[in-house]
């Protein structure tokens, strides 16, 4: 069985050999998450676009391209280089096209490739990339 690869329109990070996937439309916000975490200690593994692929029951994700690894465009500023890494295990998705409105949202997931995976809806709040953090390095309670 050959392995499908796919290009999503989605930005991805690394904390600690834990992946985020940074799902949502053109202009939500993705690369400035992926700023924000990166500022955070988190490591780029790609900007706008990446590749993913299930192997063994896990997401994979790299850099669709390699002239663009370790690079994230800022808007009004420019592309920036950034601190990366060639690939990583996806562990959590978070989409920022669709609002979360509870307070204590219940666990989501999304199937990407045949994979589950946890999945975190945009709140409408500010602490997003420290609520990211802490959830990649220590995960969630309930």
């Amino acid at each position: 069985m050959t392995a499908t690869v796919e290009i999503l329109h989605a930005t991805c990070v690394a904390v600690e050999g834990h992946g985020l996937l940074i799902l949502g439309p053109s202009g939500a916000g993705k690369s400035s998450l992926a700023l924000r975490l990166t500022s955070f200690g988190a490591a780029l593994v790609s900007d706008d676009r990446t590749r993913v692929e299930a192997v063994a029951g896990e997401l994979v994700a790299t850099c669709p391209n390699a002239d663009l690894q370790g690079l994230i465009e800022v808007r009004g500023v420019g592309l920036l280089r950034a601190p990366a890494v060639p690939s990583v295990v996806i562990r959590l998705v978070v989409d920022l096209g669709q609002p979360e409105t509870d307070r204590l949202p219940p666990r989501r997931e999304v199937t990407i490739q045949g994979v589950r995976l946890p999945l975190v809806l945009h709140p409408q709040n500010d602490h997003l990339p420290d609520a990211l953090m802490l959830y990649l390095r220590h995960g969630r309670q309930a």
